[in-house]
């Protein structure tokens, strides 16, 4: 076995690992990334098919946080907003949307104006008294979007996760055409340009630290560091496969008040855009995103204004574990069934008309283990604990450990690299009070 020794040894290249690891390398730092698979992204995984560009991962660009911005824009990338129409599906009837969406967001916008003790969602339509009939779309959309189970889920959270949204337009949802992948891949070309390493393939199993010094063991590697960033999804870090010697009882403790989230997304490919001839349904002509939440799933959106003969299918919460563990062609079965029951005509057609599907399960993949996260019933300052460096030696970052209210998005995970530099660049006086060297500045203006 070897023993190397690195200035900043970097655990996971997701997006949240490679951010940290590019801004230290640009500092002038030795940073390597070790990551576990046999490819970088974590949660972005693109397959490129043809014309067809597929996202098994994250998918879209959230409103206009300026730090993924800044990095698209540095990237050369391409993106396209998703403009097109919204169709719903409710008592049987396929329509227009009309107003029905803002029925479902009106009560979460009281939640900005949250006080009092905390309480999960359930907890918190009850107190309100909303009528069942009302909280059946309320109940859809926050699990949807946040994966989470409405059961658990912190309504302080949901509040202060509105007021992020707000501030960065999160109403407005974006594409990087070509691929969500060029990303990673771009932050890894910077890290290599800098001198700095990813290595694929190389799991991690145990870290034993001291003070100023961490010793961080693979299958076919010893190598020590005087700072460890821990970039790995949080059900990873909760299920201890990672052993960390002494443990950080803080930092588990806060990671133990938040939840991974479980979700199942799939994408159709189909020889044409069958949905768009549907009479009398003028909102499919053009459709974004069709809300069925009577329906397994109950979201589904296609990548309009793109030339796309894909529909994805969405469904976070407990609900997804209907279709977890369910192979391609039951899948699929499964989402023709409930496609043919929202468009009025035969499976049977449908059927004939798919050429693939394509999904990957994120709840049985063993380096993720769900989705992302969300904030538990009285858990909404564990990120910020998450956030303090364990004696100045191990670092923690991932979406999870955002603190801006934006868990779960590509963003959070980026925020969360830029964070942990800062925090080694200032303890190492390599950088002014702000944290970050100047190429990151100039980069984000």
């Amino acid at each position: 076995m070897a023993e190397d020794t690195t200035d900043v040894l970097v655990i996971g290249a997701g997006m949240a690992g490679l951010t940290a690891a590019r801004t230290l390398a640009e500092a002038g730092l030795q940073v390597l990334v070790l990551e576990a698979q046999n490819r970088i992204g974590g949660r972005i995984w693109t397959e490129h098919v043809a014309n067809e560009t597929i996202e098994l991962g994250a998918e879209f660009v959230h409103g206009r946080p300026p730090e993924l911005w800044a990095l698209i824009e540095e990237a050369g990338l391409e993106t396209y907003e998703s403009t097109g129409s919204q169709a719903c599906f409710e008592d049987g009837k396929l329509s227009g949307c009309g107003d029905e969406m803002e029925k479902v967001f009106e009560p979460l916008e009281k939640l900005e104006d949250f006080q009092g003790p905390d309480l999960n969602f359930a907890e918190y339509l009850d107190r309100k008294k909303t009528p069942p009939g009302e909280r059946r779309p309320m109940i859809g959309y926050v699990e949807g979007f946040n994966a989470a189970d409405h059961r658990e889920i912190s309504a302080a959270s949901l509040g202060f996760q509105q007021k992020a949204e707000d501030s960065i337009q999160g109403d407005r949802t974006f594409h990087v055409r070509g691929g969500y992948d060029q990303l990673p891949l771009y932050l890894a070309q910077r890290i290599a340009e800098y001198g700095g390493k990813v290595l694929t393939g190389e799991i991690v199993t145990d870290i034993d630290w001291q003070p100023g010094k961490a010793t961080i063991r693979t299958a076919t590697n010893i190598l020590t560091t005087r700072q460890a960033i821990v970039s790995i999804p949080l059900e990873a870090l909760k299920s201890g496969k990672l052993a960390i010697t002494p443990q950080p009882n803080s930092i588990l403790h806060a990671a133990s008040r938040l939840r991974m989230g479980q979700a199942r997304r799939f994408t159709l490919i189909f020889r044409e855009r069958f949905w768009q001839n549907l009479d009398p349904h003028p909102a499919l002509k053009s459709l974004s995103f069709l809300f069925a939440f009577s329906e397994i799933p109950p979201v589904w959106w296609t990548p309009h204004p793109e030339p796309s003969n894909t529909i994805t299918g969405w469904i976070g919460g407990p609900r997804s574990s209907a279709l977890t563990g369910l192979d391609e062609n039951e899948l699929a079965r499964r989402a023709c069934e409930t496609l043919a029951k929202i468009f009025g005509i035969d499976s049977e057609k449908i059927r004939k008309l798919l050429q693939k599907i394509y999904t990957h399960d994120w709840q049985q993949d063993v380096f993720t283990l769900g989705a992302y996260s969300y904030v538990s019933k009285g858990g909404l300052d564990a990120s910020k604990e998450m956030t303090i460096p364990v004696a100045n030696t191990l670092f923690f970052a991932g979406e999870h450990t955002d603190v801006t209210g934006h868990w779960g998005t590509v963003h959070a995970a980026v925020r969360s690299g830029l964070r942990v530099a800062s925090q080694i660049l200032a303890i190492r006086n390599q950088a002014p009070e702000t944290g970050l060297p100047k190429s990151t500045w100039l980069s984000r203006k």
